[in-house]
C-alpha cells in the first residue's frame, strides 16, 4: 500500500503498517440478506403469499408449502386491514395454527419498499424480488394477466420455499434511511435531465431564428438576450421565462452538490457518507462520484466476493455455448445502471489521474495501441476491475495497487 503524508480529517483508520484506510465498521457477522431460506425450517409450515400489485386492486394467491391447494383473492390496492383478513381467512381455510409462518413476495416496482416495511412491522416475512428475474415462456405469444403472473410467483416461491436458491432474485432492501440518502444523487440526476431539455428548448427555439451559438447557462443567456434586440416581442418573452426556469434548476442543482459536499465532508453522520468521503480520497473521484457509489453501491450493500459486485453492476459476461455455436454476446447489464454508467467514466477518469496504477498498467499493456472498438471494450472490462478494486478499498482497507491518494491541499 501507498502511505499517506497526512492524516485525513474523516472516513480513515490508521493501520499496522502506518497507513490510513476507509473506516468501515465490521460487518462479517451480519445477515448478508434480510429475508432468506436459510432460517427456513424444512419440515415448518409454511403459509405462501404472492401479490400481484397494480394500481387499484391487488391479485393474492396463497398456499402451502408442500401442498398443491391454492386460494385465489383479490383487494383494494394499499388495504392492509383487508389483506391481514384475508391472511386469517386463509389460515382457516388451510387449516393453519395462528402462529404459523407468512411469507409475502412481491415484484420491486411503483410501490417501492414500503408494503415490504408495512408487512414486516405486521409481523409477516417478506420477499420482494426482481421482475426481471421471474421465468417466462419461450412462445412467440404468451398469455398474461394479473392472475396468471401472481400464480407464476406462487409456484416459484414454493420452489425458493422447498430449498432451491435460484428460484427468485430476492433484492437487498435498504434501511428507511438510506433509501432516504439515496434520493440525494437521484435528485441531482433528474434535476440535470431538466435542465438540458429546457436548454434543448431555447436552442431549438433561436436554431429557428438563425442563431447557432447560445451560452450554456441562464446569466449568460439573459445577457446574451438584451444585447440581441432583433428577436420578435412573443419570442423574447417566451426565453425570458425559459431562462428564468433555467436559472432556477441550475440553483437546485447546486444546492443537492452543497447538501452532498457536507455530508460527506463535515456531518460524518451515517455509513454512506463516511464511505463517500473515503472514496473521495483517491485521485480521480470526486464528489458526484463517491456519493453515486456510496448510495447506489458500498454505501449500503455488503458483498461476500467479486462476483457479487460484478453481478450488482451488470458486468458480467454473458457466453452462449450451444453445441459448435459459442459467442459472447457482452455484459449483461441486469444489475445497477446508474453505479455501471458511472464507473465506465471514472475508468476513463482513472487513466488520467492514476497514471501509475496496476489497473492503468493492465489497460495500457492490453489496449494502447488498438483501435477506438477495442478501447471501448476495454474500459468496460476496466470498470469491472475498478469496481472489485474501489469495493475491496472500502470494506477491506486495501488500497489499489499503485493508486495515488489526494494530498490535503485537494
Amino acid at each position: 500500500m501507498q502511505p499517506l503524508a497526512h492524516k485525513p480529517t474523516v472516513g480513515y483508520k490508521e493501520n499496522s503498517q502506518n497507513n490510513f484506510v476507509p473506516e468501515r465498521p465490521n460487518m462479517t457477522n451480519q445477515k448478508l440478506q434480510t429475508n432468506n431460506t436459510a432460517n427456513l425450517p424444512p419440515t415448518a409450515i409454511v403459509l405462501l403469499v404472492a401479490i400481484e400489485m397494480s394500481l387499484k386492486t391487488w391479485r393474492l394467491v396463497m398456499g402451502v408449502r408442500g401442498q398443491p391447494r391454492k386460494r385465489v383473492r383479490t383487494v383494494a390496492g394499499g388495504d392492509y386491514t383487508a389483506l391481514r383478513q384475508e391472511v386469517m381467512d386463509a389460515q382457516a381455510y388451510f387449516q393453519l395454527p395462528e402462529d404459523v409462518l407468512v411469507i409475502f413476495c412481491y415484484e420491486a416496482g411503483r410501490d417501492g419498499f414500503y408494503p415490504y416495511r408495512r408487512l414486516l412491522a405486521m409481523g409477516y416475512q417478506v420477499w420482494v424480488i426482481d421482475s426481471a428475474s421471474i421465468e417466462v415462456s419461450r412462445h412467440r405469444r404468451r398469455a398474461k394477466s394479473d392472475g396468471i403472473d401472481a400464480e407464476k410467483l406462487l409456484e416459484l416461491m414454493r420452489r425458493q420455499a422447498g430449498g432451491e436458491q435460484r428460484a427468485l432474485r430476492i433484492v437487498n432492501v435498504p434501511s428507511v434511511e438510506e433509501e432516504d440518502q439515496r434520493g440525494l444523487p437521484r435528485e441531482r440526476e433528474a434535476l440535470l435531465h431538466d435542465r438540458q431539455r429546457v436548454l434543448n428548448r431555447i436552442e431549438s427555439l433561436l436554431f429557428a431564428q438563425g442563431y447557432r451559438e447560445v451560452p450554456p447557462c441562464a446569466a449568460a443567456l439573459k445577457a446574451w438576450l438584451e444585447a440581441h434586440s432583433e428577436i420578435c416581442p412573443q419570442l423574447r418573452e417566451r426565453l425570458l421565462r425559459e431562462c428564468e426556469h433555467l436559472a432556477l434548476l441550475e440553483q437546485q442543482v447546486r444546492a443537492t452538490e452543497q447538501t452532498m459536499r457536507q455530508q460527506g465532508l463535515a456531518e460524518q453522520k451515517s455509513e454512506m457518507a463516511r464511505v463517500a468521503a473515503a472514496l473521495m480520497g483517491l485521485c480521480g473521484i470526486g464528489l458526484i462520484g463517491a456519493w453515486v457509489l456510496a448510495s447506489e453501491l458500498f454505501g449500503w450493500r455488503r458483498f461476500r466476493n467479486r462476483r457479487e459486485v460484478g453481478g450488482a453492476l451488470g458486468l458480467t459476461p454473458t457466453p452462449y455455448s450451444s453445441g459448435q455455436d459459442e459467442r459472447e454476446q457482452g455484459i449483461s447489464k441486469a444489475g445497477n445502471r446508474r453505479a455501471r454508467a458511472l464507473l465506465v467514466e471514472l475508468s476513463w477518469l482513472w487513466l488520467r489521474y492514476q497514471p501509475e496504477s496496476a489497473l492503468t498498467r493492465w489497460f495500457k499493456e492490453r489496449f494502447a495501441g488498438q483501435g477506438k472498438r477495442l478501447r471501448r471494450i476495454g474500459i468496460v472490462a476496466l470498470a469491472r476491475r475498478l469496481a472489485i478494486a474501489l469495493w475491496r478499498y472500502v470494506d477491506q482497507g486495501v488500497v489499489p495497487a499503485g493508486a495515488a491518494l489526494k494530498t490535503p491541499a485537494a
